[in-house]
């Protein structure tokens, strides 16, 4: 009788947890709250894409030829694209790598919470953090840059598509590459290089017209360069297609290689994840 009464009571405790989903939220929400502490990585994350379009915009002022643009407001949807891939890609690859080194991870996994829940919180802090810096830089374009915010319902999806699928295939890039860096002094040398070389050869900082073609296609193998393209038919007119390499904005390519990378992601993450960093097994 007393062992029933024990399991009914066990049963209805367990019946009360929170799920891998609630638990995600609780996690999501600590996340953010702990970026928002951190002062110094909060300025450095939002304004250092504001920062380079003001420098390059303020450099390369002339109007485009032959594209009915500037060339500062071809920088504004390269930026934003940039910015998605910095609080996923380089956030995450980071902040995992260092924080597997300090055990935090391993602690986490000695926890009845789910593994699941833990991915969900970071997914929440890259959601949160993307489309804040997504609308920051869209502000500083609209008002500084005379970049024009979508005409129609369609183009507003297309930025939805665009930012969900390109967040999520970074995001889940950054989670693969925290398990290369040897220790958290050498992640950040280990994620940023790769991000920054990408920028060069992704249309960020330099125009896809006078990047080298082995260059170019070195950079379409990663989401980056497609989210770039994307956003620029979001908010350039039709008149600047002429400056794509298919003298087209392509975005069912687009959409094509941001979701394979969604799901070639998820395949890196299951192969290489690990809990505990190389020394301790």
């Amino acid at each position: 009788m007393t062992a029933t009464v024990e399991e009914d009571r066990t049963a209805v405790g367990a019946d009360r947890l929170p799920g891998a989903w609630g638990l995600g939220l609780r996690r999501g929400r600590l996340e953010i709250t702990q970026f928002f502490r951190q002062r110094d990585q909060v300025v450095f994350t939002f304004a250092f894409p504001v920062v380079f379009l003001f420098l390059f915009a303020s450099i390369f002022r002339d109007d485009v030829e032959g594209a009915g643009i500037t060339a500062s407001q071809l920088y504004v949807p390269a930026m934003m694209a940039a910015g998605i891939m910095s609080t996923s890609f380089q956030a995450l690859g980071v902040s995992i790598a260092i924080e597997r080194e300090e055990k935090v991870l391993r602690r986490l996994r000695g926890t009845p919470m789910p593994p699941a829940a833990y991915f969900l919180g970071k997914i929440w802090l890259v959601l949160f953090t993307g489309l804040l810096e997504t609308a920051v830089l869209l502000l500083v374009g609209t008002t500084l840059y005379d970049v024009d915010l979508p005409s129609d319902a369609g183009r507003w999806f297309d930025l939805a598509w665009i930012f969900v699928l390109g967040i999520t295939a970074c995001a889940l890039l950054g989670i693969a590459i925290s398990s290369v860096p040897r220790s958290a002094n050498s992640a950040s040398s280990v994620v940023v290089l790769p991000f920054l070389v990408l920028q060069f050869i992704s249309g960020v900082y330099i125009a896809i017209g006078t990047i080298p073609d082995w260059m170019l296609t070195v950079g379409a193998l990663f989401p980056l360069k497609w989210m770039c393209q994307g956003l620029r038919g979001v908010f350039l007119p039709e008149s600047a297609q002429v400056l794509e390499q298919a003298g087209s904005w392509e975005l069912g390519r687009v959409a094509l290689v941001l979701a394979s990378w969604c799901v070639g992601g998820l395949a890196l993450c299951l192969l290489t994840f690990r809990w505990k960093d190389r020394r301790t097994g």
